[in-house]
C-alpha cells in the first residue's frame, strides 16, 4: 500500500485507473466507504469527480487539518488538479505532480498564488515540524504584507517566543510534558525522562519537544537536564494549557490555577492528541507523553 490513493467514479474508473498506475497509487472505485478507508490509510487523496462530491464524501470524516490527508479534486475531464483540502499538507504539491500528468493545477492558497513561502513550505522544505501550529494563520497573513523574518537561532540556546511565532523544529513524533517541584536537580529530570521514555517504550530521539508551564521558566535544573539531551523545552502560556482537558486529575488546579501540567502541557504542543501515556511520577517529576 501507498500513501496516495485515487478514487474515481464508475464513469472514469479506466482513466483514473491508468493514472493511479502512472502516479504509483493505490484505486477505489468510489462508494460511501471509500472515503472512510481513504482517510484512515492513506495522507493523500485524489479524488477524480466533481469537487461538491468529493467534499461532501470528506466532510464526515474532518478532524484536523494537521493530521487529515490532502485532498486533490480532479476534474473529470482531468484538465485540472484543484487542492480543496491540505494545500500546505501537501495538496499543492502533488497538484503540482499531477501536472506533469497533462492537468492544470489550481492553487488557491493565499501565500502560493502570489508566489510566497507559507510557514508550513517552508518547514516542508527543510524537514522540520511546526510545534506551535496556531501561529501559522497570523505568521502567513504576515508573510503576505512582508514583514516575516526568518531567524535561526544556534544550539545552546533558549527562545523565548510569543503566540504570533512560528517555531520550527527538527521532526518528532511525541511530545514528553514535564511538571517538577520546585528546585529540582537536573540528575533528577534526567533520571525520570529516561525512566518515562523506557516505560512507554519510545526511542528519545523520536521526541519533538518537552513541555512544561510558564511558571516554571526558571527552573534551572530542568533546563540543564532539556539542554544536555539536546532537546527542545518549551514553555507554554497558560491560555493555551487551560484550554486543554487532560484526562488525570491534578492538584495543580488549586494551586496554580491550572489544570495541570505535564499533561496539559503536551496535548497543547501535540499533533494528534494521543495520549501515550498519563502522567507519571517519578519522584519529584511528573512526565507525560502525548504524540
Amino acid at each position: 500500500m501507498t500513501d496516495t490513493v485515487v478514487i474515481s467514479l464508475e464513469n472514469t474508473a479506466d482513466r483514473a485507473q491508468e493514472l493511479a498506475d502512472l502516479m504509483d497509487a493505490d484505486f477505489f472505485v468510489y462508494s460511501k466507504e471509500a472515503f472512510e478507508r481513504a482517510f484512515e490509510c492513506y495522507n493523500t487523496i485524489i479524488a477524480v469527480m466533481s469537487a461538491g462530491i468529493a467534499i461532501r464524501s470528506a466532510a464526515p470524516h474532518l478532524h484536523d487539518k494537521w493530521t487529515d490527508p490532502c485532498l486533490v479534486v480532479v476534474s473529470p475531464d482531468f484538465r485540472y488538479a484543484i487542492p480543496v483540502l491540505g494545500g500546505h499538507h501537501g495538496g499543492n504539491a502533488m497538484a503540482k505532480l499531477l501536472e506533469q500528468q497533462g492537468l492544470h493545477p489550481v492553487i488557491t492558497t493565499a501565500t502560493e498564488t502570489r508566489n510566497l513561502p507559507s510557514v508550513e513550505s517552508t518547514a516542508a522544505e527543510r524537514g522540520l515540524e511546526i510545534i506551535n501550529k496556531d501561529s501559522t494563520r497570523v505568521v502567513n497573513a504576515g508573510i503576505l504584507d512582508g514583514k516575516v523574518a526568518i531567524h535561526l537561532i544556534a544550539s545552546p540556546a533558549i527562545a523565548i517566543a510569543s503566540p504570533g511565532v512560528s517555531v520550527l523544529l527538527k521532526k518528532g513524533e511525541y511530545i514528553v510534558g514535564i511538571g517538577c517541584r520546585r528546585g529540582i536537580k537536573k540528575e533528577e529530570i534526567l533520571h525520570a525522562l529516561a525512566s518515562a521514555c523506557a516505560d512507554a517504550g519510545i526511542p528519545r530521539e523520536d521526541v519533538l519537544a518537552y513541555a512544561t508551564a510558564e511558571i516554571k521558566r526558571d527552573e534551572a535544573g530542568l533546563i540543564q537536564a532539556v539542554r544536555e539531551l539536546n532537546g527542545n523545552l518549551i514553555f507554554v502560556d497558560d491560555a493555551f494549557i487551560k484550554a486543554e482537558h487532560p484526562p488525570s486529575p491534578s492538584r495543580a488546579l488549586d494551586k496554580l490555577g491550572l489544570p495541570g501540567v505535564a499533561e496539559p502541557a503536551a496535548l497543547a504542543l501535540s499533533k494528534r492528541k494521543e495520549v501515550i501515556m498519563k502522567k507519571q511520577k517519578y519522584g519529584g517529576v511528573t512526565v507525560a507523553i502525548i504524540r
